[in-house]
């Protein structure tokens, strides 16, 4: 059954048309992903679809049967009201029904009507209040908040002292809750850590009702959507699947449209040639043939169809300067307490040249303190930590503090760098985007996105050769991630990410370090290998194993560790080979320079670069062994699979 339908809708502010001639359906139980760029109107859609504002053109029809839940994102707090009160909110109806039956039982108890109308009165109310969910909708709105992280002492505390993120993550407990037929969810993943998204995925996947999600998380809308809508300023698209399917398609059909687009435009000038020759001779009968190439040259460009025009994305660039040695940054047994409460200890890494490092862990552990701990920003309360020789660090910090927010972007990045030429500066800012005017907004006047461009444009200038980056594509759209990820898989340099966003750990990470007030765990690959490391270790952390008489279930379990272990197997072959490939062009570099001159004339330039060149041997040998001895297991589980 279709739940909404909308038709040629359009929304135009002035003269600036936002969108415009877009329709589409809802059907029960349709989980759509709502993806595009930032200020491309997937905000405002939502609002149109929920009656919140009115479209300029067009039509939204709804079934009778249409229920609507939207994420409400700054709600106006009552005093006293708590986390568990706040959450509960969508329940008034049922609350008022439990009022009068506290008002009948009472009034039975004084016999102050006639004991049968009460009676009659009480099984209405009761048959009301079990109908709507009353039996259970407290204990499954304490269960939901507890799957987005709140504890059963934190529902009493006051609504009033919750953050941001805090205070949406309730509203979103309160929003799944109800179970409205079809839900409007913006960006709901914002501000959660990666253990309360996954739960987020799982109530999802169970969801009865239908959804559209505007998110940036591909990872997450790969996992929840079977549908996807795409807005861009070239038009609505609309196709079945999740994230990376759309993707696959919408690219497909644009190399088509593009190839039958060139082949036809060769094709008119082709017949053009034909016209021009025809007219020279100057013939009655050429003139005919002209007359009718001309025909068919109309009939061609009334099948032409323009490919899409890409819309703009930043251009990113990181060139480290070269490192001295292999160890680029160390750090042992790092403690960190603020009084009484140990935030982590026993902390201890080690990163090596050219690696990506990813940290995760649960909201609070530590992680961007450690981070500034690194950085030189906040002091240990125990423990070391050192940077490699010839290292250069830069930080981007997921706060975006500036020193000057009355300065203008162009200012902000003259006062960081101020060797740069005005050409200099203003290109570097048109490849983040910041073309004519804009260079002039004052940066107290930026949204979150330009904030983020504007620091990871002078984290581009730095020349660093390690970065530390905490929560990078948090404020980017999808395509400023994907330029940022492939920018960063050219980086020469290494680094250490602090990250919710799983698709970028998947695509970079060489290895995964979880954090905990425990210390480190580490895992080799991207987050999928994390995962099955996590999913293989699990059923040693159970115990006893079952009896025989459990076989099924032996053998599922059996299946599911193999999957898990060959999940994790695949993540560190493609780690070793990204290791080998680096070794091998550092390989090629040194043996380049002991053939030039100056290091064939001077022997002790030439001894340090062969003592260079015999540890890169002996380190890519070792590479070598271990990626044998990983693909070769790894295709024996396959075979066992």
């Amino acid at each position: 059954m279709v739940l909404l339908s909308a038709h040629k809708l359009g929304m135009a502010y002035g003269e600036r048309k936002l969108f415009q001639d877009i329709s589409f359906d809802i059907s029960e139980k349709e989980r759509i992903g709502f993806i595009g760029a930032n200020g491309v109107g997937k905000t405002t859609l939502l609002r149109v679809l929920s009656g919140e504002e009115t479209a300029t053109n067009g039509e939204v029809h709804q079934s009778r049967q249409l229920g609507i839940g939207v994420l409400e994102q700054t709600p106006a707090l009552l005093p006293g009201e708590t986390v568990l009160d706040l959450a509960l909110r969508g329940f008034h109806p049922l609350m008022r029904i439990e009022r009068e039956l506290q008002a009948v039982a009472a009034a039975m108890d004084k016999h102050g009507a006639p004991l049968d109308t009460l009676i009659k009165k009480q099984h209405a109310l009761q048959e009301r209040y079990q109908d709507g969910g009353g039996l259970t909708y407290r204990s499954r709105t304490r269960a939901v908040l507890r799957g987005l992280g709140f504890s059963d002492e934190y529902m009493t505390l006051s609504a009033h002292a919750l953050s941001g993120g805090q205070l949406n993550k309730v509203m979103l407990a309160s929003l799944l809750i109800r179970e409205a037929s079809l839900l409007l969810l913006d960006e709901p993943t914002n501000h959660l850590d990666n253990a309360a998204v996954e739960w987020l995925e799982a109530y999802l996947n169970d969801y009865k009702g239908a959804f559209v999600v505007i998110s940036h998380d591909r990872y997450f809308l790969d996992r929840v959507t079977n549908k996807t809508f795409e807005l861009t300023p070239n038009g609505f698209f609309v196709s079945e699947g999740g994230y990376t399917r759309h993707i696959e398609r919408r690219l497909s059909e644009q190399e088509f449209i593009r190839r039958k687009y060139n082949n036809t435009q060769k094709e008119i000038r082709r017949i053009y040639g034909i016209v021009e020759q025809q007219r020279r001779w100057n013939r009655q009968r050429n003139i005919k043939t002209a007359e009718s190439r001309l025909k068919q040259i109309e009939r061609l460009k009334a099948t032409l169809i323009e490919p899409e025009r890409q819309s703009e994305a930043v251009h990113f660039t990181f060139r480290g300067k070269a490192v001295g040695g292999n160890d680029v940054l160390l750090a042992g047994h790092v403690k960190k307490a603020y009084g009484e409460h140990a935030l982590f200890h026993d902390v201890s890494l080690h990163i090596r040249r050219g690696e990506r490092v990813f940290l995760l862990g649960p909201n609070g552990c530590g992680k961007t303190t450690l981070l500034k701990i690194l950085a030189g920003k906040e002091v240990a309360d125990a423990g070391a930590h050192m940077l490699g020789a010839g290292v250069k660090l830069a930080c981007y910090e997921q706060n975006m503090r500036f020193a000057h927010e009355e300065n203008t972007v162009l200012q902000d990045v003259w006062d960081a760098y101020p060797k740069l030429s005005r050409t200099q500066a203003h290109n570097a800012l048109a490849a983040f985007l910041f073309k004519g005017g804009d260079v002039n907004k004052q940066i107290s006047m930026l949204s979150g996105g330009e904030r983020a461009r504007v620091q990871l444009l002078k984290l581009m200038l730095s020349g660093a050769n390690l970065l530390l980056l905490d929560e990078p594509t948090n404020h980017l759209d999808i395509a400023s991630r994907e330029a940022l990820e492939t920018a960063l898989e050219e980086f020469d340099g290494a680094l250490l990410m602090v990250t919710h966003d799983r698709y970028l750990v998947n695509r970079l990470a060489d290895r995964v370090l979880y954090m905990s007030d425990a210390g480190i765990i580490e895992t080799m690959g991207g987050y999928d290998a994390y995962m099955g490391a996590l999913a293989s270790a699990a059923p040693m952390e159970q115990g006893a194993q079952p009896s025989g008489g459990d076989r099924p279930q032996n053998d599922y379990l059996a299946k599911k560790e193999r999957r898990a272990e060959l999940a994790q197997l695949r993540g560190v072959v493609s780690s070793l080979e990204r290791q080998i490939a680096r070794n091998e062009e550092e390989i090629d570099a040194v043996e380049k320079r002991l053939m030039q001159p100056e290091a064939l004339e001077d022997y002790k330039k030439a001894a340090e670069l062969s003592t260079s060149l015999g540890r890169l041997k002996q380190e890519i040998a070792k590479l070598y062994e271990s990626w044998e001895r990983a693909a070769s297991q790894a295709e024996k589980l396959r075979a066992e699979d």
